[in-house]
């Protein structure tokens, strides 16, 4: 199945004076193309926390390829790759308007209350998820 994709038109408070988004927008991006990826899978991350399920980020990795600047219009990929216990783990690409690679990303995250104690993730994501996962390998 195909990764989800989130389309985000590169704004002038996106970038830096040397006209390419600064680094740690790119972590905005993700999380913005996470949560319209969970919104089309019939529940948001509103719904989920009103459920008591949250999904804090415990580790993020970037690999930058190549710059975006200002009016690029971006493809932000993303597809779940881990589906286990109180884990899930996302992978994403972004590509520009011709398809250049700009970014390789990956965030873990752990499922807990609203408490901050580990919950096992909800049968009802994993089976909506599950029918979406994509490994890295499968993807190569």
């Amino acid at each position: 199945m195909p990764a989800f994709r989130y389309s985000h038109r590169v704004t002038y408070s996106d970038c830096t004076l040397g006209n390419h988004i600064y680094h740690s927008r790119y972590l905005d991006l993700l999380e913005a193309a996470r949560g319209e990826f969970f919104r089309e899978t019939g529940k948001t991350f509103l719904a989920w926390q009103q459920d008591g399920f949250i999904f804090p980020v415990i580790e993020c990795r970037l690999r930058y390829r190549r710059p975006a600047r200002y009016d690029d219009l971006l493809s932000i990929e993303v597809w779940p790759s881990l589906l286990k216990g109180v884990r899930i783990s996302f992978d994403y690409r972004i590509l520009n308007q011709a398809s250049q690679l700009i970014l390789e990303g990956e965030t873990a995250h752990v499922c807990t209350g609203l408490d901050d104690k580990l919950k096992r993730l909800p049968s009802k994501l994993h089976e909506l998820f599950e029918a979406t996962l994509v490994s890295r390998r499968d993807n190569s």
